[in-house]
């Protein structure tokens, strides 16, 4: 079914009517049921005799979270209220985005019928056969089969269906649970819980227009990063998000195959000259004609277009990057033509190989269809990269890139138990690391030697403004002074351990045999001098990881969430700063624009001093520099960058040398939803 406005005005009706309901059920169990009020008054646990022991435990656990909530918030005037109106926010959005990814992976038979027609559902029926009465009335078994069920999807989707998510602490009562069923099984609803894109206008519409309307009266820049990323929410329509995927991935395949490639007809909109000539290597281009300059469009149209000669790749080699993701839309058309791209690569006798293995896709995969099986896992684990400010994006964009791999299974008949598991996907957000002060220095302390945890305070301090410059926060270069300073530090602390023949300068061989390997562990020195700083990094990372994974497990007692959410929140800060130290082949966007972030401000003009005047020039600028040698830009911003002299910087130094327009499409108002701008979609190729 087509998205067409009619179609998005009830589902924005829907989200809303859906937020209101949850959003004021959650307020009064805030309240009522846990003693914590709008204005920031949290009244003791111990005052809290009306609970059951699971709600104590709710109680104590909503108590941490805002506590880690009001920890990175130093920058509102009321912090702790602040910290409760997320916690309601981000509670009623994870129950609305479960319950609408339960109806989506019931129209795809992915779970049995679950929500389609409530407590009554089939699939809650059988549970209850199995079951029988020993867990309550029916709504309590109903949350109880639930909570089987997320058990089951989170192994796929932690991010949204963790039982014990920070994120979904609160559930609706009876009441409020059975109009919620009403409301999301509406007849008038139709075919949209079929569609990929649904989840996406669901993300879309949670803020409403007068939100944003509010935002920008009461202030011109936006206040903090959820004003930038709730301003800037404006859904990318589909034929735009062709267009430059198109221009770009498509593109890209079509000259390393030379035109012999199914995207040629899969690709609407690529474009194509009359008359291409694919070069070979080492082949130079001819010199153009003399009168050139006087032929008329249709006589150059005519003229032979050389095209440079691009040698292959691997598919999984291929990355890309949407570095202001939303909801997932690039990335989403990206899978169908990787599907594609991955297909021909096998079918190819002398394919390149892959950078990380050294093997080809047929040497992987003997079977075709073994390929065929493996690809949407590949694709998720391999190609496709996203970054957003927003964790209710990032928690979409997984969602809808999930389920799209289900599609794409479901298209070849593989029943869900046959089906890989979806065990990485790099979809972030750019936040900053948790700011709980004590647990930071508790850790860093801990860490064994402690040159690591110098590094990790460092880092800590570096990352404090990437919840507002998300992707344009250089974190890479931020970090690599203290990367090139650890190595060396570690390596004299390697060199003070042992002479230049080899042997234990600190200890005697007997001294270290009776110290056994426990020491030797807990210094983990190794000789770094041989070894690059992107390496050591990752050895660093890898051991910082390992230490937060067990810093996590070995939380305890009263304050075991909050240990568990700072290591958490501190894994997705290193995993940013994974994606900020690749290069990528494609990189897709529909970035923010208008002015930067009150607090961001300063960071993003001493970084981007030519692009500084608007966010969507700085982003261009970063994207290009972030790309391999004549790889691929594609965006949609505002066209104001191509005539305004404020940009003369932008088009002279980004566009035309660093990098060059391939195509351009001038498409004026009205094309991003609600956004009042006039638009442009263009493809940058990055110079050599």
């Amino acid at each position: 079914m087509a998205f067409d406005n009619q179609t998005r005005n009830r589902l924005a009706r829907l989200v809303s009517d859906c937020r209101r309901l949850l959003s004021d059920e959650f307020a009064i169990q805030l309240q009522e049921r846990y003693g914590i009020q709008p204005d920031g008054q949290i009244m003791a646990l111990e005052r809290l005799v009306h609970l059951d022991d699971e709600q104590r435990g709710v109680a104590a656990l909503l108590r941490e979270r805002i506590d880690h909530l009001t920890s990175g918030l130093h920058d509102e005037k009321h912090p702790l209220k602040a910290a409760i109106d997320r916690l309601l926010r981000e509670q009623a959005f994870t129950v609305l985005n479960r319950f609408a990814a339960l109806r989506m992976c019931e129209e795809r038979g992915l779970v049995q019928e679950c929500v389609r027609q409530g407590m009554q559902s089939r699939g809650f029926q059988v549970y209850l056969q199995v079951a029988g009465s020993a867990l309550g009335d029916t709504y309590q078994r109903y949350r109880a089969f639930l909570a089987a069920l997320f058990d089951e999807i989170s192994v796929d989707l932690g991010l949204l269906f963790e039982r014990y998510s920070p994120f979904g602490l609160l559930f609706p009562r009876e009441a409020a649970l059975e109009e919620l069923f009403q409301l999301l099984n509406h007849a008038d609803l139709g075919g949209v819980w079929a569609e990929d894109e649904t989840i996406g206008w669901i993300y879309q519409y949670f803020n409403s227009k007068e939100e944003r309307q509010a935002m920008r009266k009461a202030s011109a820049a936006p206040r903090n990063s959820r004003e930038l990323a709730v301003r800037n929410q404006f859904f990318t329509p589909r034929y735009v998000v062709e267009f430059l995927t198109d221009n770009t991935l498509g593109r890209i395949w079509y000259e390393m195959r030379q035109g012999s490639t199914r995207l040629s007809e899969q690709c609407r909109y690529l474009v194509r000259r009359p008359h291409e000539v694919f070069m070979q290597p080492g082949e130079a281009a001819p010199q153009p004609p003399e009168n050139q300059d006087e032929m008329s469009q249709e006589e150059l149209l005519r003229q032979p277009h050389n095209i440079a000669f691009r040698p292959g790749k691997d598919p999984r080699d291929l990355k890309i990057l949407d570095p202001a993701c939303g909801s997932g839309h690039f990335l989403l058309y990206a899978f169908d033509l990787l599907q594609t791209i991955y297909e021909e690569a096998w079918e190819v006798e002398a394919a390149p190989a892959s950078e990380a293995t050294g093997r080809t896709l047929a040497a992987d995969y003997p079977q075709r269809e073994a390929l065929i099986l493996a690809i949407p896992e590949l694709v998720l684990r391999h190609n496709l990269h996203g970054i957003d400010i927003d964790p209710r994006a990032v928690q979409i964009a997984a969602l809808a890139l999930w389920l799209r791999s289900q599609r794409a299974w479901k298209e070849q008949n593989v029943k869900p138990t046959q089906r890989p598991r979806i065990l990485r996907s790099h979809i972030v957000c750019a936040e900053p690391m948790p700011g709980e002060k004590g647990m930071l220095k508790e850790f860093a302390a801990a860490l064994q030697p402690p040159l690591l945890g110098q590094i990790v305070e460092k880092i800590f301090d570096r990352m404090q403004l990437a919840g507002e410059a998300g992707s344009l926060l250089k974190i890479e270069e931020e970090i690599q002074e203290a990367i090139v300073q650890a190595k060396e530090q570690w390596q004299r602390m390697y060199e003070r351990a042992r002479d230049k023949k080899g042997n234990e300068m600190l200890f005697t061989r007997s001294e270290m045999d009776e110290l056994a390997q426990e020491r030797q562990l807990e210094l983990g020195l190794f000789d770094v001098s041989a070894i690059s700083e992107a390496d050591f990094w990752d050895t660093v990372e890898e051991r910082i990881l390992q230490a937060l994974s067990g810093y996590a497990e070995r939380a305890g007692g009263e304050h075991a969430l909050s240990r568990r959410m700072f290591a958490e929140d501190a894994a997705r800060g290193f995993a940013f700063i994974d994606l900020c130290r690749k290069r990528y082949d494609v990189v897709l966007m529909n970035p923010p624009f208008g002015e930067a972030g009150k607090n961001s401000k300063n960071l993003i003009e001493r970084s981007f001093p030519r692009t500084k005047n608007d966010l969507y020039a700085a982003f261009v600028e970063r994207g290009v520099g972030i790309l391999n040698s004549r790889c691929m830009l594609g965006a949609i911003t505002s066209r104001t960058g191509f005539f305004l002299s404020s940009f003369t910087a932008w088009r002279e130094e980004i566009l035309l040398k660093e990098s060059k327009p391939v195509v351009f499409v001038d498409l004026g108002y009205g094309v991003m939803d609600a956004a009042m701008v006039e638009a442009a979609a263009y493809c940058l190729e990055a110079q050599a």
